[in-house]
């Protein structure tokens, strides 16, 4: 195993920035070397067999949500730089690895060594490999995502290698199974009297109606769903399996059965959401609900992870000008939603999974690229700058009336959010 070294590719891309930025934007520069290198620098473990292994950050273990995005802003340099292809392309390898050993957890470790969050976790599956077994559909969505971004951007097709089909036929299996939970397997228990760390109903979760979505136990941000259907990572399944109808109909992969299953499930889910993962806020409007179980529960908030309703036009699921996503991301800028904060330095969406009145760079970061206004985005970088507590890193969550006062601090997925704002903001953007 070894550890990668920050290559001449990434080197000459962070002067190019430094140069964009020029002395009116110093600071963003500063922020961004630092943070761009701290991705390469200390998470990335490249192994012998050719698979890339990826720290969350301050925790060891992987996760297939944030390992994709912490590489994502890379694929920009990927084209021109085989070697850093070859780490990508090693990640997704790893990623589908993962998901034939186990498509319900959602972080695993570097070796089967046991290492676990929390050993006494019950579930009907367990492997010395998984850190932890919180199933999350947007763990799944994510690999998909990569191995088509890593095309997109760069033409390969390596990755698309046999463990990826048989990780694609997992996928498939458990979307479609979780389309009617009573049908799953899955449970989820942990002892512990913090109600978001495990579900109800003996570990199966609240009860929900067959809508075509797909069921989730737990959010991005690994805490627990009110209502099962998440309706923004919902949205991801619905990009993604449209990856899947490109990836397999016939120029990279020829096989019109995945083809087929990823179309209906496409199909089911668009429409599962436009019927039943909409209601109206408090002005009258509609707009995307948060969560929904199918039964006439609606939770309106917004939570700082990607998948979230505000990312919606970011993912590729919706035009920022639809009206219902307009609507929707007025009310999530509100005091409608629970975790919204306004204070001293900051304002913006914060988590449950935070303290209160907690904002994330992340939230701040989607927030930014998804308003279509250059000014705003130059007004959050200027923001997320200022409130870095004097270390050039970005972190989880930071108090809004406090920036000394924050969460993690290092966070890599964070620090890769405000480099492609960054790169956003001199439209420099990861084709879709």
């Amino acid at each position: 195993m070894t550890d990668i070294a920050v290559p001449k590719s990434v080197q000459d891309f962070m002067r190019h920035i430094t140069d964009l930025c020029g002395s009116e934007h110093a600071d963003w520069a500063e922020n961004f070397n630092a943070c761009f290198a701290n991705t390469l620098t200390t998470t990335v473990k490249r192994h012998e067999d050719g698979t890339t292994f990826l720290l969350t950050g301050d925790i060891p273990a992987m996760w297939l949500r944030d390992s994709t995005a912490q590489v994502r802003p890379y694929l920009v340099i990927a084209k021109d730089d085989p070697e850093l292809a070859d780490m990508i392309c090693g990640l997704v390898r790893q990623q589908f690895r993962y998901i034939n050993i186990d498509p319900y957890a959602n972080a695993f470790n570097e070796e089967p060594n046991g290492h676990t969050w929390d050993p006494n976790d019950q579930s009907n599956f367990s492997s010395p490999w998984l850190w932890e077994r919180k199933y999350e559909v947007d763990s799944l969505c994510y690999p998909i995502q990569l191995a088509w971004l890593l095309y997109a951007n760069t033409g390969r097709t390596d990755q698309f290698d046999q463990e990826f089909v048989d990780g694609v036929a997992k996928i498939l299996d458990v979307f479609e199974t979780e389309q009617d939970h009573t049908r799953s397997p899955y449970f989820f228990i942990r002892d512990t009297d913090i109600p978001t760390e495990s579900l109800d109903n003996d570990g199966r979760g609240t009860p929900v109606a067959v809508t075509g979505m797909t069921w989730s136990g737990f959010r991005p941000s690994d805490d627990a769903c009110t209502y099962h259907y998440l309706v923004p990572s919902n949205m991801f399944v619905v990009v993604v399996m449209e990856y899947l109808e490109r990836i397999f109909g016939g120029d990279i992969l020829d096989d019109p059965q995945v083809v087929s299953r990823a179309h209906a499930l496409r199909v089911a889910v668009h429409d599962g959401i436009e019927t039943y993962g909409k209601t109206n806020n408090r002005s009258g409007e509609t707009i995307y609900a948060f969560e929904t179980d199918g039964i006439g529960h609606y939770n309106i908030m917004g939570d700082s992870n990607v998948p979230d309703l505000m990312a919606a036009p970011y993912l590729g699921y919706c035009e920022p000008d639809d009206p219902t996503y307009l609507a929707t991301r007025r009310t999530l800028l509100s005091d409608e939603n629970p975790y919204y904060y306004e204070g001293k330095y900051l304002k913006g969406i914060g988590s449950p999974h935070t303290p209160p009145r907690y904002v994330w760079p992340i939230a701040l970061a989607v927030e930014a690229m998804t308003s279509g206004d250059k000014e705003y985005e130059a007004h959050i970088l200027d923001r997320l700058v200022a409130t870095d507590a004097g270390t050039h890193l970005m972190h989880e969550g930071i108090d809004v009336d406090d920036p000394t006062k924050y969460t993690r601090e290092w966070f890599s997925w964070s620090n890769m959010m405000f480099c492609e704002l960054v790169m956003d903001y001199f439209d420099i953007r990861v084709k879709r």
